[in-house]
């Protein structure tokens, strides 16, 4: 049952519209780059790019997630020169 619906474009769809939504529930761009990859992995589906077997759309998967987190981290990642300092810790009792 699992490779088959594995092989479906709609199902990549909803997983990444569900990691979509639990990256709205947990903030920090943990899940979006993720997200991105099932859906792009479902477009791929579709269009019939993606080679099949479930190996090979796990492979498919984890590199449009790493692409896709990769060009995140570029546009909305810490910035070159962007440190942030700390002049006191909360337990200093200022």
């Amino acid at each position: 049952m699992l490779p088959d619906i594995m092989g479906t474009w709609w199902a990549w769809v909803v997983f990444g519209f569900a990691l979509g939504v639990l990256e709205v529930l947990v903030p920090g761009f943990i899940f979006l780059g993720f997200a991105i990859g099932a859906v792009m992995t479902g477009i791929f589906v579709g269009l019939g790019l993606a080679p099949s077997g479930v190996p090979m759309l796990f492979l498919v998967f984890a590199l449009s997630s790493l692409v896709a987190w990769l060009v995140l981290r570029r546009v909305v990642g810490v910035r070159k020169g962007q440190v942030k300092v700390w002049d006191h810790d909360i337990n200093d009792g200022r």
